[in-house]
């Protein structure tokens, strides 16, 4: 056989492939239109854009909208768009308390959204692996259920991570180390019908200020600009940052891990072995800590979910009860002396508080705000916008979902229509 003849069939399906690419992201980001208007915005032709249309609509990506009428020409045009609710992706965030599973449509809204309380160190990785397994089968079995096809899993953790492999290279917080969570999960899931055609979905991994840098930037509070850091107020606390509008992972991939920076003067001891690390200061636990008062208070039961116990410190803070507020103070000037750290360095256009920081926002941003204003050098503080994220502590899962569907988004023809190939 010749060169020539294999040659050119695999161009025009590279090709085709890539238009496909083009027309379905198009759609993504700016919504609704005919297919005259995506032939204009995209530069090709109107015979090439119909049967692009056709075949993601034949491979349940696109579905025809409403008809065209303001400001058309002639006969009006069917307009399309990007089809909800039938092809999804999934994040699962595994965290030191909790396990957070969301699912997000091709338009990034919530399909499924669910919350498992845990102690995870407690667990072990060996039990935690067990119950990341049962939380991601029964959000499968839910999707499949809803008539979903999942198409991508990722997998939030607070832990340098080699994204390649999918392992976890050490989560101090978790007490993990060297483990292979991506494969261990897609193992696990192998088979299961709501990958539909497909025998397995791959399991990412990324660190979760990452992802929760990335939900902010595609679909959150931080979607109007292409530079932003992102802090995650956990147990631990971690960073992501984008920058011109891609995420900065650094040489090795392990950029963020701000928590462990020796910020802490006191040189307390950190869940990662070492002294003065800045989640030391800023952390859940010293937070919930700060404010209980004793060891049966309710701020420190582990069986009780993290947003009632934040609830209680948020009363608490209405009824001005001292303690508390000395806490917040403690923790919001300390907060804000690392976040002036990373506003000094990277300059960012706007300062995401997420995680506990983002409910509790209205008694710590004050405090964020004035130490930024005195410690970043650049006048009025950089010029940075300090907002609090929407997703609370789910923005890493819902990162994860938008990582997702990137790979749909990058190559359509990963989801199989009827008759498509």
């Amino acid at each position: 056989m010749s060169t020539r003849s294999t040659a050119a069939p695999a161009d025009q399906l590279t090709v085709r492939r890539s238009n496909l690419s083009l027309v379905l992201t198009h759609l993504r980001d700016a919504g609704p239109r005919s297919r005259a208007r995506v032939a204009a915005d995209t530069g090709l032709n109107k015979a090439t854009v119909s049967s692009l249309v056709a075949e993601l609509i034949e491979r349940g990506l696109v579905r025809e909208g409403d008809v065209q009428r303001i400001g058309s020409v002639g006969r009006p045009g069917l307009m399309v768009e990007l089809a909800a609710s039938t092809v999804v992706g999934v994040g699962l965030e595994v965290n030191a308390d909790f396990v957070d599973v969301t699912a997000l449509d091709l338009t990034h809204g919530v399909v499924l959204s669910e919350r498992t309380a845990a102690d995870m160190r407690a667990l072990g990785e060996q039990g935690g692996i067990g119950l990341l397994t049962d939380c991601l089968r029964s959000a499968l079995d839910a999707l499949v259920a809803a008539g979903c096809t999942v198409v991508g899993i990722t997998v939030a953790v607070p832990a340098l991570v080699d994204s390649r492999l999918g392992r976890i290279a050490i989560a101090p917080n978790l007490g993990w180390s060297d483990c292979p969570i991506g494969p261990l999960l897609t193992e696990a899931t192998r088979g299961h019908p709501a990958f539909g055609a497909a025998a397995e979905v791959p399991v990412m991994v990324d660190n979760d200020a990452n992802l929760g840098a990335i939900a902010e930037h595609a679909v959150g509070v931080g979607r109007d600009v292409d530079d932003l850091v992102y802090l995650a107020g956990e147990v631990g606390v971690g960073c992501g940052v984008v920058v011109d509008g891609e995420l900065v992972r650094g040489a090795t991939g392990f950029t963020g891990e701000i928590g462990h920076a020796p910020l802490n003067p006191r040189l307390d001891r950190c869940g990662c072995g070492r002294v003065g690390c800045w989640e030391t200061q800023v952390g859940l636990g010293v937070l919930l800590t700060g404010c209980a008062h004793g060891p049966d208070d309710v701020l420190l039961d582990p069986e009780t979910d993290i947003d009632g116990r934040l609830a209680v410190v948020r009363q608490r803070a209405a009824a001005e009860d001292e303690r508390t507020c000395a806490t917040l103070e403690r923790v919001g000037i300390a907060l804000g002396l690392g976040a002036s750290v990373l506003v000094n360095i990277v300059n960012p256009r706007v300062l995401v508080l997420g995680g506990y920081f983002a409910l509790l926002a209205p008694l710590l941003r004050g405090y964020v705000v004035d130490t930024l204003l005195e410690r970043v050098v650049a006048p009025d503080g950089g010029g940075v916008d300090v907002r609090a994220s929407t997703f609370g502590f789910a923005a890493a899962s819902r990162g994860g979902a938008v990582v997702a569907l990137q790979e749909v988004f990058a190559d359509p023809t990963r989801v199989a229509g009827t008759t498509a190939g």
